[in-house]
């Protein structure tokens, strides 16, 4: 492997739905898109035509995608080159080496978390919602954490972010905000965790990182070099770090510009 490691946050970040998109040109310039997730049978999830092909060139294993997606929803994604040796699920409660749960890690997961709140507890607050018109679902990460799934981005009533964080807080958890999306997770529950394992793993030195949400906050700061899109959580909260470029374009651009970042920190044209 090389001596590089490359952690990507996947959604809106390097792949993107219809809806987080944001193509600010023309359509006559819009870009040549490929698919990167089918679902039921349909596109779900789309990177540039550009991206694909310097993914393709990018060295063998350097790419480590680091996300909040359960097993099973990573398993989805279909990237423009074989597989890496190393992936990272569930915000950082399973590491897959090979293809395969590393089981060692996610018991050390399970350990460290359980001083906090347990999770019948977090359902207990949130199972509820559902009888409210604004949450379409609430959805266990396999049995790590759990989240709302709500009708529209922005959907939920005044001051529920605020009072829902103000209570996961109490009982060591917290959430972020994506879209439509609300997570609530433990505090420890963290990708940083798993991604100095997967380095120690692979044995690189140096660390490339990307990532548009506050859950990707901590492998960006730890990272020798990092970059973030114009768009997501952290751009919504202003948040910077020594060492964090930001890119010029927001929505699927900002992804492409990003891949051409890695590329040109790793020497590939």
């Amino acid at each position: 492997m090389s001596d590089t490691m490359v952690v990507t946050d996947l959604d809106r970040t390097l792949i993107y739905s219809n809806s987080a998109m944001d193509v600010r040109v023309p359509d006559a310039d819009a870009p040549t898109l490929v698919t990167a997730e089918f679902h039921e049978g349909k596109p779900l999830s789309f990177l540039t035509l550009a991206a694909a092909q310097l993914i393709w060139r990018l060295p063998a294993d350097v790419l480590v995608p680091a996300t909040t997606r359960t097993v099973k929803q990573y398993r989805r994604i279909s990237l423009p080159r074989p597989p890496g040796r190393y992936a990272v699920t569930s915000n950082g409660g399973t590491i897959l080496i090979d293809g395969r749960p590393d089981i060692r890690w996610t018991a050390q997961v399970r350990r460290d978390i359980a001083a906090a709140a347990d999770g019948a507890e977090i359902l207990g607050r949130l199972m509820p919602l559902t009888e409210q018109g604004w949450v379409r679902s609430v959805r266990s990460a396999d049995e790590l954490f759990y989240y709302l799934v709500c009708e529209r981005a922005d959907g939920y009533p005044d001051g529920f972010i605020d009072e829902l964080a103000e209570w996961c807080a109490a009982r060591e958890w917290r959430i972020s905000v994506q879209g439509r999306k609300v997570y609530t997770l433990p505090v420890h529950l963290k990708k940083s965790a798993a991604v100095q394992r997967v380095r120690e793993l692979a044995g690189t030195c140096r660390l490339l990182a990307a990532g548009d949400g506050a859950l990707d906050a901590d492998v960006l700061e730890m990272a020798d070099a990092a970059i973030r899109p114009r768009h997501g959580e952290l751009w919504e909260q202003g948040w910077q770090h020594p060492g964090v470029t930001l890119t010029d374009s927001s929505g699927i651009l900002a992804g492409e510009e990003m891949v051409r970042w890695y590329a040109a920190e790793l020497g590939v044209s």
